[in-house]
């Protein structure tokens, strides 16, 4: 596998596997090229039950893309001492277990930086180290719901709607510890020294909501969920239901664009309540409904082609992947049947990796070691830590 690609090529990351934000974050610093290598755990423990996700073809478990994978029994002496020399020639290393199992291991933040004083130590938890919750289980569902976000996250008079995982494994969690690995990183090729980063998903779901906290105090976003001009309460930021069951996503927020928006609607608007009159906001949601579905979603989305309205068609994940736009900026690229999303942010200089499947294969410590000791490998390019006094 090649490393010489993107604006992180010379970063040499050890991650312990997990779950949700741990392959994630994994798989955003694999991307901008640097060498991510995973340690999956063997032991002679019972066999246990696999979840489905965790049964996964290789192939299917993109998040593990351009990252190599070796196997180690970290209950053993010799799986710990082999980590620990990687530790060694590692800039960054990732663990995503509940706080104190590393330290049980003997792979905690003390003894890993008193070997290599550089060395970022990022730990990736629901709940963050410390705490009255920092011990407890949780997904996804669970952090969202603990930072108030969830509770936004419906219509009006109905139950929260999670997230998917997209809001705290991913955004809340694995973005937020790139992010902070890569800041850390920046601040050890200055100083020469590491540290401990603390990545919760709660703590990332709340700094998300930081402009709706903003909203709140200024009294433009209410307490009542589903009532306010994003979260679906205004019917100019909503979705709505075409002739043929499919559905169109309006965004005509500012004035200007919500007239372009009515206007193409081809229907007399003239009696229509005022765009910002909220107590008449449920009559302008049914006048809207009955306009739209006099036709189909691609009729209106050639109606909306080119126009400032905000409108645009709700696709599904196949229809995103064919879209012209997305086809042109090779937003998706499928590799054995499995769509790709493409490596983000890009860069006009050290563009990032190229997908690639996730190697079915593991990678041999040996052949790890040998790359991360090459004095022309993917440790060239960064300024080793012992350099520093």
């Amino acid at each position: 596998m090649s490393h010489a690609t993107g604006p992180l090529a010379g970063v040499r990351v050890l991650v312990l596997a997990g779950m949700g934000p741990t392959p994630f974050a994994s798989m955003l610093l694999a991307d901008m090229g640097a060498h991510v290598v995973r340690v999956t755990r063997t032991s002679n423990r019972p066999a246990r039950a696999l979840s489905q996700v965790e049964a996964m073809r290789p192939e299917h478990d993109i998040v593990n893309r351009s990252v190599e994978t070796i196997a180690l029994d970290l209950k053993s002496v010799d799986g710990r001492a082999t980590v620990l020399e990687l530790v060694d020639l590692a800039d960054a290393f990732i663990e995503g277990f509940r706080p104190g199992v590393t330290e049980r291991l003997g792979l905690g933040p003390e003894p890993l930086l008193q070997r290599n004083p550089a060395i970022v130590y990022a730990r990736l938890t629901g709940y963050g180290q410390t705490g009255p919750l920092a011990l407890e289980a949780g997904h996804d569902i669970n952090y969202v719901a603990q930072s108030g976000v969830l509770h936004a996250l419906r219509r009006r008079g109905e139950s929260p709607h999670p997230p998917i995982n997209l809001l705290g494994d991913y955004a809340g969690g694995g973005t937020f510890a790139a992010f902070g690995i890569v800041s850390a990183l920046l601040s050890a090729r200055t100083t020469g020294h590491g540290q401990v980063v603390d990545v919760a998903m709660l703590d990332g779901v709340a700094t998300l909501s930081a402009r709706l906290h903003g909203l709140r105090a200024a009294g433009v976003y209410n307490g009542e969920p589903g009532t306010n001009y994003l979260d679906g309460g205004a019917p100019f930021y909503d979705t709505y239901t075409c002739s043929d069951g499919k559905h169109l996503a309006v965004g005509a927020l500012e004035p200007d664009f919500y007239q372009e928006f009515v206007k193409l609607l081809g229907v007399d608007t003239s009696d229509w309540p005022a765009q910002n009159d909220q107590s008449d906001w449920p009559r302008l949601r049914e006048l809207i409904q009955t306009a739209i579905m006099a036709r189909s979603r691609d009729e209106w989305a050639l109606v909306y082609e080119g126009t400032d309205a905000c409108v645009t068609p709700v696709l599904d994940f196949e229809e995103a992947a064919s879209h012209p736009h997305n086809q042109e900026r090779g937003l998706f690229q499928e590799l054995e049947g499995v769509l790709h999303p493409a490596a983000a942010p890009r860069f006009s200089r050290t563009p990032g990796r190229e997908v690639s499947v996730p190697s079915r294969e593991q990678t041999s410590v040996g052949d790890v070691f040998a790359t991360w000791r090459a004095p022309d490998g993917a440790a060239a390019t960064l300024t080793h830590r012992k350099d520093f006094s």
